[in-house]
């Protein structure tokens, strides 16, 4: 938003015997544009680095690091949590690649002669459909994460209550109210740090550029009406 900021007040400055016409004003939203677009490609490349890294730290936690402190504990990790664990992976990188395929099918299909307002009109479509996809790929990864969390914790509970020869239907009112705050709040900073990191990671990649590439478009309309 600054950098439009920026080039409406360099416009503002120019004495009004030397006013640009409408093609150099067009000409100067095309550079802005193509900026913020080959930003955009570089960020592209950049989710692809970071998306390996954090799907491969989650597929190390869901096949080794939990299976292996669960079978210290004696407890059986369910099938059915790491079908969820890898599902959530897979959602996140599925609509990843969405995203790259066709925001450069849009970035091939045009060229220097192509409609600027055109191209913009489907960047920032395709950026609000990877959006969209994207937060219901999160909402996927933080249930499977808070899913296995409260299995595991409940699980390692009740196997340790029965070690100790009490039914689980035994433990005091007491104690279960003190596990499930504890839980709670682990779980909440958990899937909030997640979230908040992920939110966060999305938007200085790809988020703030629907705003600004949605202001450059509306520039281009007043500048044509």
């Amino acid at each position: 938003m600054m950098e439009l900021e920026n080039l409406k007040k360099a416009w503002n400055k120019i004495p009004a015997e030397k006013q640009l016409d409408e093609n150099q004003l067009k000409e100067m939203l095309g550079k802005h544009s193509k900026s913020m677009i080959d930003r955009i490609d570089r960020n592209i490349k950049t989710g692809f680095a970071i998306l390996f890294v954090l799907i491969l730290i989650f597929a190390l936690d869901d096949f080794i690091l939990s299976p292996a402190l669960l079978v210290e504990e004696n407890i059986a990790v369910p099938q059915w949590l790491l079908f969820l664990g890898v599902f959530s992976n897979a959602l996140i990188f599925t609509t990843f690649i969405y995203f790259a395929i066709k925001y450069y099918r849009i970035r091939k299909s045009c060229d220097i002669d192509c409609n600027l307002k055109e191209t913009l009109r489907k960047i920032i479509d395709t950026l609000k459909i990877y959006q969209t996809l994207f937060y219901l790929a999160l909402f996927t990864l933080l249930l499977a994460i808070g899913t296995g969390f409260i299995t595991g914790m409940f699980t390692g509970f009740a196997n340790k209550a029965s070690e100790q020869g009490i039914a689980f239907s035994e433990v005091g009112t007491g104690q279960l109210f003190v596990l499930i705050a504890v839980g709670l709040f682990i779980l909440l900073l958990l899937v909030g740090g997640v979230f908040l990191f992920l939110r966060w990671g999305f938007r200085k990649l790809y988020g703030n550029y629907i705003e600004k590439l949605n202001q450059t478009l509306k520039e281009l309309e007043e500048i044509e009406n």
